[in-house]
């Protein structure tokens, strides 16, 4: 794991301390571990722009985007046994930041380094620690996410860049209410059902969990296609939220057949994993798997899911951006709740209260 560098506190003009912008003192998602090849990504994370790459021994890394040389970012270069080189000169930079090569020239300068994250892969998700002056190091271990590790499914995945804000996201996947109406030709189905959903919302300070259930529900299309379902189903939705990503875990029974809160339920699953991470204030990465349960023709199965789910999240995201680019033009105007709001609205004073942990 690399060495990170430390970020300090954001300050008004008076030089008083401000809420950072983000939460911080997290691991985020800074990509899926299929993305990390042969060569470097180059993504701005949290305002921060980041290479990422992989050493020789299969573990990621991630510094800051800029040769300190001339400044071309180090994404423009190439990868290679010993670390990541510059596009310009040349300048070979390993995954603590320390420039370990000058093309032509024996004496390397002292400071000729670029800062270094911590980046750590598990469960095939890559995660980067982004904490405050006081955290510099990570204080726990990146989240597990066993789903992609334990066998029982099948699973792909990809990357959305979002020209809207990160919570604009959140909103949108702690309120499935929405499937009826946006959702129609995939995971959707009757939306009177979804608006009328069995709804419980548990959460703490740091974790928001909505519980939808459905019971005796048409299936909707994307269930009929990947599961042999007799007639109509009993439907769940779970919904959990953490600050830096969503695990989603939707699915039906044939009616009557299992209980919908027997972990062990039996059915057709479908288990999405959402790692949403700011690039700014004002636009997002979307990094997303969906992972299910065969029955038969595993390979064709997985392949429906993922078209039917990459056909749903085009969907949401022409909605989240319509509704951004909306509220930039008209301005925020007050907005009315109703019930679907409650999960939406925990997740918004999570947040917020960690922002503002952040310069107590």
């Amino acid at each position: 794991m690399s060495t990170t560098e430390t970020q300090p506190l954001a300050h008004d003009a008076a030089g008083a301390p401000q809420a950072s912008k983000f939460p911080l003192n997290l691991w985020y998602v800074a990509a899926l571990a299929s993305e990390l090849k042969d060569k470097p990504i180059g993504r701005t994370l949290l305002g921060k722009p980041i290479v990422l790459f992989r050493t020789a021994d299969g573990q990621p890394a991630a510094l800051e985007d800029r040769c300190c040389h001339r400044a071309l970012p180090l994404s423009h270069g190439t990868v290679e046994a010993h670390g990541v080189r510059c596009g310009y000169h040349g300048l070979m930079f390993d995954n603590k930041g320390q420039c370990i090569e000058v093309p032509g020239q024996a004496k390397i300068p002292t400071k000729a380094k670029v800062p270094a994250f911590h980046a750590k892969e598990r469960d095939q998700i890559i995660w980067i620690w982004f904490g405050d002056a006081d955290n510099a190091a990570p204080t726990c271990e990146p989240p597990e996410y066993e789903v992609h590790s334990n066998g029982k499914y099948l699973f792909e995945g990809d990357v959305y860049h979002y020209d809207a804000p990160y919570q604009l996201i959140h909103d949108n996947l702690l309120d499935l209410s929405h499937l009826g109406y946006v959702h129609l030709r995939t995971i959707g189905g009757n939306a009177s059902i979804h608006m009328n959903a069995q709804m419980k919302v548990e959460s703490d300070d740091s974790l928001v969990r909505v519980t939808r259930y459905m019971p005796d529900s048409e299936p909707p299309p994307t269930y009929i296609a990947a599961f042999p379902f007799k007639g109509r189903v009993d439907r769940w939705q779970e919904i959990e939220f953490c600050v830096t990503h969503l695990r989603i875990w939707t699915g039906a029974v044939d009616i009557g057949t299992d209980s919908l809160d027997d972990p062990d339920r039996g059915g057709f699953h479908m288990r999405g994993f959402h790692g949403v991470t700011p690039e700014t204030e004002t636009t997002s990465h979307y990094f997303w798997t969906m992972a299910t349960n065969p029955v038969s023709s595993p390979q064709e199965t997985l392949q429906k899911v993922v078209e039917q789910t990459i056909m749903t999240f085009d969907e949401d995201k022409v909605v989240i951006e319509a509704q951004y680019k909306n509220m930039v033009k008209i301005g925020n105007g007050p907005m009315v709740d109703i019930h679907v709001d409650v999960g939406a609205n925990r997740a918004r004073k999570i947040i917020e209260k960690l922002r503002n942990e952040v310069i107590s």
